[in-house]
């Protein structure tokens, strides 16, 4: 019987992370066809590049707010860093970086891969 009940209970313990990822965790389709990976990171969220000419590049990181998400996206080919936000809708993850206060805006629609 204790037997069967640890492995009841490794077996809920293992299933416990998966069951309560964040919804922006995995692959996403950038707007240029490039695949760029969410994960869990520093407590928040790491976004970095998979495929095309800056893979392997981490171009940001983002902190689920309640609202959505909020933090720091960098274009890879200016190396110039945003505040960015971020919310999710099905499978589209709308992205939207700003500079000076909010006056000068770029946004993004990436698709979950």
């Amino acid at each position: 019987m204790k037997h069967i009940s640890l492995s009841l209970l490794l077996a809920t313990v293992s299933l416990t992370p998966a069951q309560s990822a964040d919804p922006i965790v995995g692959n996403w389709l950038t707007y240029r066809g490039q695949t760029a990976a969410i994960t869990p990171c520093s407590g928040g969220f790491c976004v970095t590049l998979k495929t095309g000419k800056y893979a392997g590049k981490q171009i940001g990181i983002m902190r689920n707010n309640g609202k959505g998400y909020a933090g720091k996206i960098t274009d890879p080919s200016s190396d110039r860093t945003y505040n960015g936000k971020a919310t999710l809708s099905g499978a589209i993850l709308n992205m939207k970086g700003c500079v000076l206060g909010g006056l000068i805006c770029s946004s993004q629609k990436w698709t979950r891969k």
